[in-house]
């Protein structure tokens, strides 16, 4: 039977708490949202899977995702869950075992394109080919309804104290939609600073707030794949541009995102990849983003392609 109740949501309501080592590291509390231990490792699942439940209780037969790993395993994943099949567009980019994961929920798997605009344009071709629906990995009201979520949580679990900044990656921008979205659900918005967390070579969303205009990235330079968006959504950049104190964009070196990501673990005993650790970093380099807050909360947005070889990948592209 297709969920359709919120306690059929197919994510997870993962636990928050405070870090002790990170509030070390700002001198003030720092408190963390473990998205990383949703089923498919990234916070994905929470507008993925509401999205994709939605689009097959109005009749969808397959679900079309395109994906550098998050949104698409979240998509095969629900797929599986709900018992529709899935086909997921990848760019040449992608690891080998993301591919693999992908099959292991039972998704058709296609290679299309250098950069994910070019397997978004073959997916979207061929949902239409097929009768089938795409879910966009960040750009629809949907996956921020189910994003939102996230802040709902957060409310609950710290008795509906707000923190006096909310720390997120942006790729396209769906979480943070999602993290402003439930803002106002829990009444925040007044009190609450969204910090938006990008890595040189990925940092549409800042490129396009300085420019004052939605700025096309030609070449994502970034070891961040999965903040790889070429541009961030209207809706956000929009958001930013009328509402500057509410919403204020970081930008962090590839080295200081996987510097964060190893810190992390050793601190938490989480492993994280390079699009995450851009979140962390605000705090392990005390961005002056967060120097106005009395207390902070992480969103730790996880991350499929993390792991021990990963990480030491990482650490000696950056030269750690």
């Amino acid at each position: 039977m297709l969920p359709s109740a919120a306690s059929d949501a197919l994510h997870l309501s993962t636990p928050c708490f405070k870090s002790v080592p990170l509030t070390e590291v700002l001198q003030r509390p720092v408190y963390l949202k473990i998205d990383a231990l949703q089923p498919t490792g990234s916070f994905k699942l929470r507008g993925v899977g509401r999205a994709c439940q939605i689009a097959v209780r109005r009749g969808a037969t397959r679900l079309v995702s395109s994906s550098g790993g998050n949104a698409g395993l979240a998509v095969a994943y629900a797929g599986q869950q709900i018992g529709v099949p899935v086909s997921v567009v990848l760019p040449e980019t992608t690891p080998e075992f993301i591919h693999d994961r992908l099959r292991g929920y039972g998704a058709e798997v296609l290679v299309r394109g250098a950069q994910w605009a070019e397997a978004g344009a073959a997916a979207e071709e061929l949902a239409g080919a097929s009768g089938g629906v795409l879910i966009h990995p960040f750009d629809d009201p949907i996956l921020w309804e189910g994003h939102a979520t996230l802040v709902h949580e957060v409310s609950e679990s710290l008795g509906g104290r707000a923190p006096g900044a909310i720390v997120a990656s942006v790729g396209g921008g769906g979480l943070l939609l999602g993290v402003l979205r439930g803002l106002q659900d829990v009444g925040w918005e007044r009190e609450v600073t969204a910090v938006a967390c990008e890595t040189e070579g990925a940092n549409a969303l800042a490129l396009s707030v300085e420019a004052g205009h939605q700025v096309h990235l030609h070449e994502i330079t970034s070891i961040a794949k999965s903040l790889g968006s070429p541009y961030p959504s209207a809706a956000l950049l929009e958001r930013c541009l009328r509402e500057p104190r509410a919403v204020r964009p970081w930008v962090c070196s590839d080295r200081q995102a996987v510097s964060a990501c190893l810190r992390f673990a050793e601190d938490h005993r989480i492993l994280v990849e390079p699009a995450c650790g851009a979140a962390l970093a605000a705090v392990y380099e005390r961005s002056p983003e967060l120097a106005s807050a009395e207390s902070v909360l992480v969103v730790v947005c996880g991350g499929a392609i993390a792991s021990p070889r990963m990480m030491e990948e990482w650490r000696e592209h950056v030269g750690l």
